[in-house]
């Protein structure tokens, strides 16, 4: 088992590289609508179309991980990620590509589920949350960076993913294999506790990812467009903004549990909503990087807290692979509903439709929390047999 301090890195590289697609959302879609024979809604159906598929990896294994073995599942999530990606970035025709991106955004959403059940059977599931995070949010900017210098086409950022993919693979020896135990039949089947603030939280969350989502996957073409930037400019914001999403998901980790869960999760929520109605609205620079800015300052700190208590309502990670997934459905369906509302009501009439959701849904959000924090933390019953990487790291 692993030390209270000791930080499974294995795991937070497989978060990293599963997390990476979201969080390259909007290169991924600005560049298939001007690489591509592709409009902006078409772009963002396509951007939609990978994280569904990355969503429905993530029903589908919920409750697998522990029977058929994390470092198979995981292995078999990075493979379905460097090749569909990989065969998207090399692709031209537009089939092909669309193709490319499910592959990958299956491997993704696998990545990530398999990254998700380990890190609820961990002693402190926040830190390890928080510190992935970090991971996504560094590797992401530096990508945000690097990308418009590198020239035109849409393969670049699929190809960053692929090639993350490719560097986490051999992380995954140190993960652990099925276990004789994994296969007795109650592993898998014991009922799930807490259904209602489960479900709840998995609901909200939907809706929580969709609204941030529909503004990040749409946040490119505001600042080309509507804030008239180069796309360095919209670039070098955006890695500023996760730049302070580092710093923001530092404090979190730093705190830890001493603010609880309600307060991060509900006020968190309702500042977001202020900073996508501001960055919706932007016509100049100093407004889209102030929205941007603190808006991404807050989005991986109150993530890292809702995480943290899906983990909590079990410990063996079924509702925070559940919720993460519903989290999932909600970003798959947000480029397209950021296109749709935009090209309907223009930027910032589709602002202020998200925030008033949010400020909607920060209610129940913060209910659920109050309710766990009422209660103490479950017990995780570790495996008998310890991953490799736990007595590596042990030692």
């Amino acid at each position: 088992m692993f030390a209270p301090r000791t930080t499974p890195w294995p795991l937070v590289a497989l978060f990293t590289a599963g997390y990476l697609a979201p969080y390259l959302l909007p290169t991924v879609v600005g560049r298939l609508d001007s690489g591509l024979p592709l409009s902006p809604t078409q772009a963002g159906a396509v951007g939609s179309a990978l994280l569904l598929s990355s969503a429905s990896a993530g029903f589908a294994l919920a409750s697998r991980v522990e029977r058929i073995g994390a470092r198979r599942l995981a292995r078999v999530g990075l493979t379905l990620a460097l090749l569909g990606y990989g065969g998207a970035a090399l692709a031209h025709p537009v089939p092909a590509v669309v193709l490319g991106v499910l592959v990958g955004g299956f491997g993704s959403g696998t990545a990530t589920a398999v990254a998700a059940t380990r890190i609820a059977a961990q002693p402190d599931p926040h830190r390890a949350t928080t510190v992935g995070l970090l991971g996504v949010s560094a590797l992401a900017g530096a990508v945000y960076l690097t990308v418009p210098h590198l020239g035109p086409g849409h393969g670049l950022p699929l190809a960053a993913i692929a090639l993350t993919a490719l560097a986490v693979w051999p992380l995954t020896g140190r993960l652990p294999a099925a276990t004789a135990r994994s296969h007795r039949s109650g592993w898998d089947k014991s009922p799930l506790p807490h259904r209602r603030q489960g479900l709840t939280l998995a609901a909200c969350m939907l809706c929580w990812s969709l609204a941030q989502n529909s503004l990040w996957g749409v946040s490119g073409r505001i600042g080309l467009t509507q804030a008239h930037l180069t796309e360095t400019t919209v670039g070098a914001v955006f890695a500023v903004a996760l730049g302070a999403g580092l710093l923001g998901v530092t404090g979190a980790g730093a705190l830890g549990p001493r603010l609880g869960r309600a307060l991060p999760i509900g006020a968190g929520t309702a500042l977001i909503a202020a900073c996508i109605a501001l960055s919706a609205s932007a016509t100049d620079l100093p407004t889209f990087a102030t929205g941007e800015i603190a808006w991404n300052t807050l989005y991986p700190i109150v993530l890292s807290y809702v995480i943290g208590l899906a983990a909590s309502l079990d410990g063996r990670g079924r509702w925070a692979v559940l919720v993460g997934s519903a989290s999932s459905l909600g970003t798959a369906a947000g480029p397209l509903t950021g296109s749709l509302l935009s090209a309907q009501a223009g930027f910032p009439v589709m602002g202020a439709v998200l925030a008033a959701g949010l400020l909607v849904i920060a209610v129940p959000l913060t209910a659920v929390a109050l309710g766990a924090g009422r209660r103490p933390l479950p017990v995780v019953e570790i495996p008998v047999e310890a991953p490799a990487y736990d007595k590596a790291t042990a030692a």
